[in-house]
């Protein structure tokens, strides 16, 4: 009898270890911050993405990745790509990548929350996923 119950958990333990669960394409995280700079604005906003498709070359995976910003104000307006930028990075392993954003606003934004809105391609797969983020401009 402890013979047929270790043999079972020594399958079960196999059998998990041998499926490897594929991470759904996602952006998570997401910060936004703004900074007063008199006659202006500056906004810092980072995301960080993972399930993106790596491609294997000379022992490194290679990720190539798009992602644009776009700016709603509190009426509701949208600012479509007040921002856009690539990243592409060849590392021996990559799990997860940190997308960054900074970008001016005029003295015509007045205080109030924004949101931002990042929308991201995974350039190896086509794959797109999107997420917002509120940030609050205030003097």
């Amino acid at each position: 009898m402890k013979k047929q119950f270790v043999i079972v958990l020594i399958l079960i333990a196999i059998s998990s270890c041998g499926k490897k669960e594929e991470v759904k394409f996602e952006a998570f995280s997401p910060e936004a911050f703004a900074y007063d700079l008199g006659d202006s604005w500056e906004v810092n906003a980072t995301v960080n993405v993972r399930g993106f498709k790596g491609i294997l070359a000379e022992d490194e995976v290679s990720a190539s990745l798009d992602f644009s910003v776009d700016f709603v104000n509190p009426d509701g307006e949208i600012s479509k790509n007040i921002f856009n930028d690539s990243r592409e990075v060849r590392e021996i392993e990559i799990n997860y990548l940190q997308l960054e954003s900074q970008f001016e606003l005029d003295s015509t934004y007045v205080e109030g929350i924004y949101t931002i809105i990042f929308n991201i391609k995974d350039n190896n797969t086509g794959n797109s996923t999107s997420v917002e983020v509120e940030v609050k401009l205030e003097k």
